[in-house]
């Protein structure tokens, strides 16, 4: 299965990023949205990335044009014909990642490999909605992602092994350190960290102490580079409770039940870093 050209389905935080890993790495690279003002943007994202970089001198100015020039951005689906693979990164939704598969699949190949981004949807479950169960896999990307080295392989149950070595490869090939994760909500990184971010709420909703003493505990305590509510508004406080939910719902323990807190601030629309507000305020 040699993967020559690559096809990502959004081109939002997530997408934008890994269209841009898979320019860099040398691989013709078609982006696709679903408007062009979503597209525009997105490709404007990857401009600044690179160019940012020419300027700090991390990225040279050679490596700033391979890395555009392999990038095409496109509203269609036809222009995804000859992709070897293609990463899905649209909304976390089953329906619309469904209906994108079923879109896609009388364009492309048959050998055409699909990968999801999704970071909590069960991967059996979409490659059954697809004539290629065989050729699916999850690969779960990190944000930022130029910037995050880690990549999850999740392999669903008709996943065969060529495709899960195909995959896991490419992984490698645009310089990330892959992980097999099991095709379980969470994964392996959110499995661990979603209810460390959840019990952090609860603790702050019991007084355990403010916000910046509990962040502040976390990173001078023990080394780690955000507090948790510094992380929660990067991550964005509806992903935390999507997947938090997504989780709650296979393995009913309370470890993963969104607090009340949670609950009430996506209601409010205070989801972190994106909105402007989250558990801190930030200047837009």
């Amino acid at each position: 299965m040699a993967i020559r050209s690559v096809g990502v389905l959004g081109c939002g935080l997530m997408g934008s990023g890994i269209a841009q890993v898979c320019a860099a790495a040398g691989y013709k690279t078609v982006v696709r949205e679903v408007d062009e003002i979503l597209l525009n943007k997105g490709i404007a994202r990857i401009r600044k990335f690179v160019e940012d970089g020419v300027a700090k001198g991390k990225v040279s100015a050679e490596a700033r044009d391979n890395t555009l020039g392999n990038l095409t951005g496109t509203t269609t689906f036809e222009d995804l014909e000859a992709c070897d693979l293609i990463i899905e990164a649209i909304v976390e939704n089953l329906e619309q990642k469904q209906q994108t598969y079923a879109s896609l699949e009388p364009i492309v190949s048959d050998a055409t490999i699909f990968v999801s981004n999704t970071s909590s949807l069960c991967i059996t479950e979409l490659a059954a909605s697809t004539k290629r169960p065989d050729r699916f896999g999850g690969l779960h990307f990190f944000n930022p992602v130029p910037i995050m080295k880690l990549v999850e392989v999740i392999r669903a149950l008709t996943t065969s092994d060529e495709t899960y070595q195909a995959i896991y490869g490419f992984a490698q090939s645009l310089g990330k350190e892959p992980i097999t994760a099991p095709d379980r909500p969470g994964f392996i990184v959110n499995r661990l960290l979603v209810p460390y971010l959840l019990d952090a709420i609860r603790a702050y909703e019991h007084g355990l102490g403010t916000l910046d003493d509990i962040d502040k505990g976390m990173k001078l305590g023990c080394g780690y580079p955000m507090g948790p509510f510094t992380l929660l508004d990067f991550v964005g406080l509806d992903t935390t409770y999507y997947i938090a939910n997504i989780m709650f719902e296979e393995f009913r323990e309370p470890a993963y039940a969104p607090p009340p807190l949670l609950k009430r601030m996506v209601l409010a629309g205070y989801l972190g870093r994106k909105s402007g507000r989250g558990f801190y305020t930030y200047s837009q």
